[in-house]
């Protein structure tokens, strides 16, 4: 990707609520699954935190917690602190534009590491390995990442997701990762189908239109759209196949 494609892809996202599947309900699910004290004054990282949604929800559900929201864009970033000063949580959590695998980060200054739909960017194992530095012994790491949902699947979104992903895996392979990295796994779930269809895809279908618009004439743009319209007809064929599941676990 270049960086014309990448300011396209910004301008696409960049109002989103969310960049990637997810929920609110699912974020409350995955914190309930970590069976940690919502009371306490967590150390908290949002590790690639986009606009913010992750990083909102954290701060409503844990109300002590001090928290670093992570992203490498700047637009994302600037966008988050006015999402973060509306909701009244500006106070508790510190923007901070960088790189996921270049993190300003001490050994076991957190309790909580977490990352919606955004490891992949480092790959699931490296990620789990670099980060696991950055937990107390005995703090959690909870990370969405897309995962097979079933033992065998058609070769048309197996070709797919291998060439996109080649880390793919069943949520098995997952877990044995984190335990090979000195994790201990706690659970794990698997993000339904509304947090593909009614929290990402919907919105970003509403987006096209205006995008296209303020983009006219420009076949990148056409090109963008075309991607993610065919990433959802692959989902909306073969979502019974795979889904982003949440693993939560502990450092050892």
């Amino acid at each position: 990707m270049d960086d014309a494609d990448l300011r396209l892809l910004i301008d696409l996202h960049r109002d989103a609520a969310r960049q990637g599947p997810g929920s609110d309900a699912e974020t409350a699910r995955a914190l309930d699954l970590a069976r940690i004290d919502r009371a306490a004054p967590l150390r908290v990282a949002d590790i690639g935190c986009g606009t913010g949604a992750s990083t909102l929800a954290l701060a409503r559900l844990l109300p002590a917690a001090e928290i670093t929201a992570v992203d490498l864009l700047p637009a994302f970033i600037e966008g988050l602190g006015a999402r973060l000063a509306r909701a009244g949580v500006a106070e508790r959590v510190r923007p901070l534009c960088r790189s996921m695998d270049d993190l300003p980060f001490a050994d076991a200054q957190f309790d909580l590491l977490w990352s919606e739909g955004a490891i992949y960017n480092l790959g699931f194992e490296r990620g789990v390995e670099q980060w696991r530095r950055y937990l107390r012994p005995g703090g959690v790491l909870a990370v969405s990442e897309i995962t097979w949902t079933t033992a065998s699947r058609p070769p048309e979104v197996q070709a797919h997701w291998v060439a996109d992903y080649p880390e793919i895996d069943t949520a098995a392979a997952k877990l044995a990762v984190l335990e090979r990295h000195g994790y201990a796994p706690i659970g794990y779930l698997v993000l339904p189908e509304s947090c593909w269809e009614a929290h990402y895809y919907r919105p970003l279908r509403d987006r096209f239109a205006a995008f296209l618009a303020r983009h006219a004439g420009d076949e990148r743009a056409r090109a963008i759209v075309a991607a993610e319209e065919a990433e959802m007809a692959l989902y909306a064929q073969y979502g019974a196949f795979y889904s982003y599941g949440f693993y939560v676990a502990r450092r050892l």
